[in-house]
């Protein structure tokens, strides 16, 4: 197969686990006769100290042309930390998400045998929890309007809207990966008290219609956060709006204990981005001590759902595991006592496992 990716290492630890990430995703490619070809371009502070634009219009060009994007983060304390500057590393990604139409965030919420004691929940309640939740990426209160404060700067207001495309489109995504799972919906809104998430259910039910394979339920925001915690095995796949998706995909990656083994995707109209969830730690910039595994984690979701190499996946997914039970990690994630590796280090462990695989 040929595939053609775009790269965007983008800030901070960005350049060091893309690095990890996209080498492991040429052994993959290598053993499975695979013809990768991808490029690098500028997003972020990077970018903007580079053009004055967080996102360039050759990145938007190349992630145009190329069947997948490849992304580490964006950030940087150079701009968090000066009120006065006009454009910031953050909006690079928001004009990703809108030029690119990616209107789905996708997040699997897995848990590590290994990794289990780092949760702060029972292992009982998690061992084994696996699913996967789905937000809606480009609608709601981040994006409506009218948005602001009044002349006296005593009252602000947002506004939240949705349109019924908006949400059958989202919809519907959440139930064809369900028929690929365990043919369970869960659609989380506040539809006692909100006009949009009235909508969203109204929506939904007729949606449901089309899949009588798949079980649905309707949970409200509030009990969905609760049941996360309390019954995290219970969920297969959760469809919800921008900020409740917020909010509930940062509670859901406690459960696995780490925020640096999540990986996600952002699925829309032109081009799909892999991600890992979590930020550019400027700190630990060129240190080689970020832990790459949620990233290369993406490149396996990459792998198998821009491009339907589900065994290519799985064998990345077998080496991190391996890498888990073998203790080989960097420090975020090592056990007290034991010793723990770098940045680059665990790249190469995974790639020797995938080569003698």
């Amino acid at each position: 197969m040929k595939m053609k990716i775009a790269v965007l290492p983008g800030d901070g630890i960005g350049p060091e686990i893309i690095k990890v990430a996209l080498d492991i995703t040429k052994v993959v490619c290598e053993k499975f006769n695979h013809d990768l070809e991808y490029n690098t371009a500028l997003v972020g502070a990077c970018a903007i100290d580079a053009t004055g634009n967080p996102y360039p219009e050759s990145t938007h060009k190349l992630c145009m042309e190329s069947d997948a994007v490849l992304f580490g983060a964006i950030g940087s304390p150079k701009y968090d930390n000066d009120p006065t500057a006009k454009v910031r590393p953050e909006q690079g990604l928001l004009a990703m998400r809108k030029q690119l139409g990616l209107y789905a965030n996708i997040r699997p919420v897995t848990t590590f045998p290994s990794l289990i004691y780092k949760s702060p929940l029972r292992s009982e309640l998690i061992d084994g929890a696996d699913f996967m939740c789905i937000r809606e990426l480009t609608g709601g209160l981040y994006f409506g309007r009218p948005q602001g404060r009044s002349e006296d700067g005593n009252t602000a207001y947002d506004t939240c809207v949705y349109s019924k495309y908006e949400i059958e489109r989202i919809v519907k995504l959440a139930y064809e990966y369900a028929l690929k799972r365990r043919k369970k919906v869960t659609v989380v809104d506040k539809a006692n008290v909100l006009a949009t998430s009235r909508l969203w259910r109204e929506v939904a039910k007729e949606i449901a219609l089309e899949y009588p394979d798949v079980e649905t339920e309707f949970l409200f925001v509030d009990n969905a956060a609760m049941r996360m915690i309390q019954w995290p095995k219970d969920f297969d796949v959760m469809v919800t709006e921008n900020m409740f998706g917020d909010i509930l995909t940062d509670e859901g990656s406690v459960i696995t204990g780490s925020l640096g083994m999540l990986p996600s995707a952002s699925i829309g109209i032109h081009t799909s981005v892999f991600e890992p969830i979590h930020g550019s730690w400027p700190q630990a910039a060129g240190k080689d001590i970020a832990n790459p595994l949620a990233t290369v984690l993406s490149a396996a979701m990459m792998l198998e759902y821009a491009f339907g190499l589900k065994e290519e996946a799985l064998i990345i997914r077998e080496a991190v595991n391996a890498s888990l039970d073998s203790c080989y990690v960097t420090q975020d994630i090592a056990k007290d006592n034991m010793p723990y590796y770098k940045t680059s280090e665990v790249g190469k462990w995974l790639i020797d496992y995938i080569k003698n695989k």
